[in-house]
């Protein structure tokens, strides 16, 4: 009983006292399953890529752990998947995805209001359509939640999923600003599903009407698929906050570190050990950095981009670390591949920086010369170790250990493997990568 009473307080023996704990309810609103299998066949398509040849799952694969292996990817002109991913020598990309492509483990919970590093699209109560996008309003409607919004920004990027400029008719409408509206991005791909006889089927069946596609209602079924496939609340840490499962001892003295001494949860905090806010970290930056075409200095701003405050520079999101040991390279140009070193990372941020090597990172098989630019410029260095708000701090070898004994508590085995799975084939014929 009077452990019982323990965990119900938030506060759990470990050789000491650790807390408080986070609530452990999770609050995930129902989704319907016709809506669930129809946006899993959608996820895994390549139809709504430009060239049709790269699907969301190229970079959000569950091989991968829903991410794609590596610190930057390839998305539209390259072959394969993760670290084996290579340039289509007849169409080779143009640059590197700009930032580390993100983890999809618990979107669907009410928790998750902020989306992509810089959280550029959010929930907005204030707003009619309830979320903001950096699009404006005309790209706003029709989305049931920011989750569905964001999925789909990622087929009006050229390096993602549009293509190059002029290769395709995605591509062209993306380069003339035809984003919504008849001849816009949009439309093109919702007209290709629309087409697809089985896929309009089966959106009948989810929406109860025979009328055309609209590329909201592809969004919103692929966000239900997202929620429902990923969810990852069944953790030994979970576990051990609900019904008081005993953790290893190691990560017992990892968990006492976490919510105590160290004091990660000042950052990862809630559930999901994440406060959906934005922190400078000093973090390297590495590959072309997430600036627009047409700016002279490639560089990446982080949160100021979306705020226009300087006090936000350099600022990301707080990653939810959910199945974090399976999830790297971290950070949100993905410079380091190991866990251990992006947590040392953390204790001593600016000196991480000036000592950074790229050999950290993780790459697909081709290089550009923006690879390490930004990291040789001393000026930009110097400006992102200004920026940095962490506090440098002491662990031992075996602290160091004990945290991550700790986060290795986080991986959810089910939520890893997902619920559906990888479907053998889609309606559009189209290759899966499996």
């Amino acid at each position: 009983m009077i452990l019982a009473v323990l965990f119900v307080t938030g506060l759990v023996p470990s050789g000491g006292m650790t807390g408080p704990l986070p609530d452990p309810e999770t609050r995930f609103p129902p989704v319907k399953m016709e809506a669930v299998k129809l946006g899993q066949l959608l996820f895994y398509d390549p139809i709504l890529s430009g060239s049709k040849t790269v699907s969301c799952a190229t970079c959000h694969h569950p091989r991968f752990a829903t991410s794609d292996g590596v610190s930057l990817g390839l998305g539209d002109g390259g072959l394969g998947l993760g670290p084996d991913r290579r340039p289509d020598p007849e169409n080779v990309p143009e640059q590197r995805i700009p930032r580390n492509a993100p983890s999809l483990f618990n979107l669907g919970a009410t928790e998750f209001t902020r989306f992509f590093h810089d959280g550029r699209l959010e929930q907005d109560p204030s707003r009619p359509s309830g979320i903001r996008t950096p699009l404006g309003a005309e790209m706003e409607k029709g989305f049931k939640s920011a989750l569905a919004a964001q999925a789909m920004f990622p087929v009006l990027s050229g390096d993602e999923m549009a293509g190059h400029y002029s290769e395709n008719d995605v591509a062209k409408a993306v380069r003339q600003g035809f984003l919504t509206g008849e001849n816009g991005a949009w439309a093109i791909l919702s007209a290709r599903v629309d087409n697809i006889d089985t896929y309009k089927q089966m959106f009948k069946k989810v929406y109860g009407s025979s009328r055309p596609v609209a590329f909201t209602d592809i969004a919103n079924v692929i966000a239900d698929f997202m929620a429902f496939e990923w969810r990852a609340d069944q953790s030994p840490f979970d576990l051990h906050l609900r019904q008081g499962t005993p953790l290893p001892d190691k990560a017992m003295a990892g968990m006492s570190l976490f919510y105590g001494k160290a004091g990660c949860d000042s950052c990862h905090s809630g559930i999901f050990q994440t406060d959906q806010g934005f922190h400078a970290i000093a973090m390297p930056q590495i590959g072309p950095g997430k600036a627009a075409r047409f700016e002279r200095h490639q560089r990446d701003t982080g949160r100021m981009r979306v705020t226009g405050h300087p006090v936000d520079a350099y600022k990301f999101r707080t990653p939810s670390l959910r199945n974090v040991t399976e999830t790297g390279p971290y950070g949100h140009s993905g410079a380091y591949s190991s866990l251990e070193a992006v947590i040392r990372h953390h204790l001593s941020p600016v000196e991480a920086l000036e000592n950074y090597s790229i050999s950290n990172a993780t790459w697909p098989k081709m290089s550009f010369e923006t690879d390490n630019k930004l990291m040789q410029d001393t000026v930009e260095r110097d400006a992102i170790a200004k920026a940095n708000e962490l506090p440098a701090q002491k662990l031992s070898n075996d602290e160091v250990s004990e945290i991550i004994a700790f986060l290795k508590t986080l991986k959810d085995d089910q939520s890893l493997a997902g619920r559906l799975g990888i479907p053998k084939k889609v309606p559009s014929g189209l290759p899966v990568d499996q």
